[in-house]
């Protein structure tokens, strides 16, 4: 059994190797399509709802909530308006709910990309660890003949680590991006909540 992983880990880990790289492409194109499509037309959207709430129109951010039911800015405002007669505190804890909703339905996946980029080098490494130890055992078994095997097998053993880093780099800087991108996406709706309960203040 443990011959056959010897013989057999190297090839087994490059598998994987590739099978991480395809989750972590797959993973990375379904979130680009969410955030893309909770943030579209974002940079026109947000500052209007903004100089909605200050103005007291209601009516006008559920009109521009319907034009862009995806934006995630505009489906916040409409919920807002929803429960606009919550009150403040009543409103407050709705919105604080929605915003905890909304970041767990974009976090979504993304611990796969965490996942594979914490771990996809120490797998690469593991590949390695397995080719060098199959590299001394030819060579215990062929002598000094088998010096150019060792290095060849030496040398793809190498490669395991090599995959394993260049599986990992671009899935953590994905992770990154993203993060960020969450980051900014509840810092704007925690403005647009302040904003709305604002304009309750103003009202009493």
């Amino acid at each position: 059994m443990t011959m056959y992983l010897v013989e057999y880990g190297e090839t087994f880990i490059f598998i994987i190797m590739l099978i991480a790289s395809i989750v972590a492409l797959a993973v990375g194109a379904e979130r680009i399509l969410i955030f893309r499509k909770s943030l579209k037309n974002t940079e026109a959207i947000l500052p209007t709802l903004t100089a909605e709430i200050r103005n007291g129109n209601l009516n006008s951010i559920t009109s521009l909530a319907s034009e862009n039911p995806g934006n995630i800015y505009a489906k916040f405002s409409q919920f807002s308006v929803e429960n606009y007669g919550a009150g403040h505190d009543g409103l407050s804890e709705l919105q604080e709910g929605r915003i905890i909703g909304e970041r767990i339905d974009l976090e979504n996946h993304l611990s796969i990309l965490n996942t594979l980029g914490n771990n996809a080098p120490f797998i690469g490494l593991l590949g390695t660890v397995l080719g060098v130890i199959k590299a001394f055992y030819g060579l215990g078994t062929l002598g000094s003949t088998g010096a150019e095997f060792v290095m060849r097998s030496i040398s793809t053993a190498l490669l395991a680590t090599a995959a394993g880093l260049g599986v990992a780099i671009p899935v953590v800087m994905a992770n990154n991006y993203f993060s960020r991108k969450l980051k900014i996406i509840q810092a704007n709706l925690e403005i647009l909540s302040r904003e709305f309960l604002a304009s309750l203040s103003r009202k009493k």
